[in-house]
């Protein structure tokens, strides 16, 4: 596999939690979450909450990963850590978009040639969320 295409060793990728990379997509840089499963595979989703899409599920420290689920901590929305798909919340039914990577000797690689991978942790744009929104805590 092409070291360019190289996201992160496979001992680095959490199953409790969330690795965040950034990826550049033509001249748009994105940002997805790698987190491993049970059974050691990795899975990878681009880095936001299908009810609001400028709403980041990892900030820079790793999502919340509860029971197998991925939660949104703005909405309380939890995504499926396998397939994505949410189960509860106000977008309930979306399932979030995948990142194609696999894994080869140890180590993750991003698997979309059309993705050109960055480097870990944010892509360095500030959190377009609005604070004037009121999440599922009420506030």
């Amino acid at each position: 596999m092409d070291d360019d295409r190289r996201i992160a060793a496979l001992s680095e990728v959490p199953t409790d939690g969330t690795l965040l990379f950034t990826f550049r997509d033509g001249f748009d840089l994105g940002e997805a979450i790698l987190t491993k499963l049970d059974d050691g595979s990795v899975v990878a989703f681009r880095n936001y909450c299908q009810h609001w899409t400028d709403v980041r599920l990892d900030k820079g420290s790793g999502a919340l990963v509860r029971n197998g689920d991925i939660v949104c901590q703005k909405h309380g929305a939890t995504f499926g850590q396998e397939t994505g798909y949410c189960d509860f919340g106000p977008c309930e039914g979306a399932t979030l978009d995948e990142v194609d990577v696999e894994v080869e000797d140890e180590a993750v690689y991003l698997a979309d040639d059309s993705l050109d991978f960055e480097q870990l942790g944010p892509s360095g744009e500030h959190d377009l969320s609005s604070g004037s929104r009121i999440d599922f805590t009420g506030t």
